[in-house]
């Protein structure tokens, strides 16, 4: 799945994500994905795009909270994963909203713990779907890091 969202970062325009997935389908299976996989990041990809909507209070900022993370998400996150989440936030990066959409959709994934490398291409794509504005060498930062590490 993750070579799958990388190849989207590089070749599709978020629109084309948002309206398209029957053709967007169509260039992952002719670039050579299996129909599996593709349905799968596909799947996964639907939930980062259905940004979630809750009428619940405001969450803190982290600045003057502590965010405790559950057992289940303990066993996705590791050390690392956490305080990568928790600098990006700091750092301003990240609202407490979006690293929550994050952490939702780490847990989306199959499979066990997540590496640091999955974990930021998941922010990646959360920011980039959610058009926000960020620094292009961050983008850039992430990006490569996967490229260059990613585990199939």
């Amino acid at each position: 799945m993750y070579e799958i969202l990388v190849y989207l970062f590089e070749h599709c325009q978020q629109a084309d994500l948002t309206h398209d997935s029957e053709l967007v389908a169509k260039k992952l299976s002719a670039a050579g994905f299996e129909d599996t996989d593709i349905s799968e990041a596909l799947s996964w990809l639907a939930g980062v795009l259905r940004v979630p909507h809750r009428n619940f209070a405001p969450i803190p900022d982290s600045r003057n909270t502590f965010r405790a993370y559950a057992p289940k998400e303990l066993a996705k996150l590791d050390t690392d994963c956490r305080g990568f989440l928790l600098a990006l936030e700091q750092s301003g990066m990240l609202s407490p909203q979006v690293r929550e959409h994050v952490i939702e959709r780490a847990l989306a994934t199959t499979g066990s713990a997540l590496s640091l490398e999955q974990l930021k291409l998941i922010v990646l794509m959360v920011l980039w779907n959610q058009q926000t504005p960020t620094s292009r060498l961050l983008a850039e930062d992430l990006f490569t890091v996967q490229q260059e590490r990613l585990p199939s």
